[in-house]
């Protein structure tokens, strides 16, 4: 265990995936950095089952499995996110799948829901992977990878709804959707916090989110969605 390790949360993680080898690699991976497999899952069923008997901190959980390896694992977290949304949720995936994402991240409450995250299994190599995903993702923030954050931007549909915002606020906007605070984007862009807040306070006007108390989901949330809506 490094001794970043030993100073954070240890957060307690249901694994699914249908590839024994690479659900050990990850498994070990995660151990090293002090967190707790409470079970392994090589489909939706068993994944489903060992989240209702766990009841972990986060799923980590393979889009694609058994038995037909299309979206087995998306549905199985949609209905956990449904269900008991204090659960964290990360997706993996080997390839880039667009269009359901937004819901995944609009099922259950957004109240003291879990955070959302989405990965390329690429990026999963070691404790950065860790540190800068997993960590987030446990604490209830958004980790989603930047290349598919480019991918969605490249929709026609969102280009056009966030066509208003200038170059600095998308990258605000960006960095929130990766689950940052306003303090760790300021450091992130090297300007101020406050200049940060007028951002974000800027993106809400022009994405026309007001705080209506009524929402299900307060102004971030919602503009980290807008943010990430897509062509479905």
């Amino acid at each position: 265990m490094t001794a970043d390790a030993a100073r954070r949360r240890a957060l307690r993680i249901v694994l699914a995936d249908d590839d024994p080898v690479y659900l050990t690699g990850l498994a070990a991976i995660l151990q090293d950095e002090g967190h707790e497999i409470t079970a392994r899952a090589g489909d939706a069923r068993q994944l489903r089952d060992a989240v209702a008997a766990t009841l972990p901190d986060l799923a980590v959980i393979d889009i694609r499995m058994p038995p037909t390896h299309t979206l087995e694992g998306l549905r199985a977290a949609v209905a956990i996110r449904r269900d008991r949304p204090g659960v964290g949720i990360l997706l993996l995936s080997k390839d880039m799948e667009l269009t359901h994402l937004r819901q995944l991240l609009e099922a259950g409450p957004g109240e003291s829901a879990g955070g959302v995250g989405y990965q390329l299994k690429s990026r999963v190599t070691g404790a950065d992977f860790v540190t800068e995903v997993v960590d987030e993702v446990g604490g209830g923030k958004y980790a989603i990878d930047g290349e598919i954050q480019r991918a969605l931007y490249r929709t026609p549909r969102r280009r056009d709804r966030l066509a208003a915002l200038t170059d600095q606020q998308l990258r605000v906007l960006e960095l929130m959707a990766r689950g940052l605070s306003n303090a760790a984007v300021a450091a992130r862009l090297s300007i101020s916090k406050r200049t940060v807040e007028d951002h974000v306070n800027t993106v809400f006007e022009k994405l026309e989110l007001r705080p209506e108390a009524k929402e299900m989901y307060d102004r971030r949330v919602r503009a980290v969605l807008t943010y990430l809506a897509s062509d479905d």
